[in-house]
């Protein structure tokens, strides 16, 4: 009986002390993201389509409010594209995290730049970009 007692109350502290991982800079979704933005730039913008939930809510530039859905987002990338001879992303490695708030939730947090040259001009641009990507069930739902 003390036995089974000591390895019950061992086998608790045990479970009890481990903590979830919050933050990690590897991890399915992270992978996920990368891949997304590798869809992106092969210019095959429906590639991107199984990244994303059904009823995913997307908020380029627009507030909390004022969501936008994936054939919008792919509609407004073909037509910036069009202007463009070629684009991509770019990052570091710390660039890239996962976190898991306090609610739960897994969210995906990405610094880099955007790359392009325009047609008409040849013109290079360098934007600083910063995504935050929600994720459930392994798709982007926000």
């Amino acid at each position: 009986m003390k036995r089974s007692m000591l390895a019950f109350f061992l086998a608790l502290a045990f479970t009890a002390c481990q903590e979830s991982k919050r933050y990690t800079q590897q991890s399915a979704e992270i992978e996920a993201v990368k891949s997304l933005f590798a869809a992106y730039e092969s210019g095959v913008l429906e590639s991107q389509r199984p990244f994303y939930a059904e009823n995913a809510q997307i908020f380029y530039n627009a507030p909390e409010s004022e969501p936008s859905t994936l054939d919008e987002i792919l509609a407004k990338q073909a037509e910036e594209m069009a202007e463009f001879s070629d684009f991509s992303i770019t990052f570091d490695d710390d660039g890239i995290e996962m976190v898991v708030t306090d609610k739960g939730e897994t969210w995906v947090n990405f610094w880099g730049e955007w790359h392009g040259t325009m047609k008409a001009t040849g013109q290079k641009f360098v934007i600083p970009i910063h995504e935050t990507l929600q994720f459930v069930d392994g798709k982007v739902v926000k």
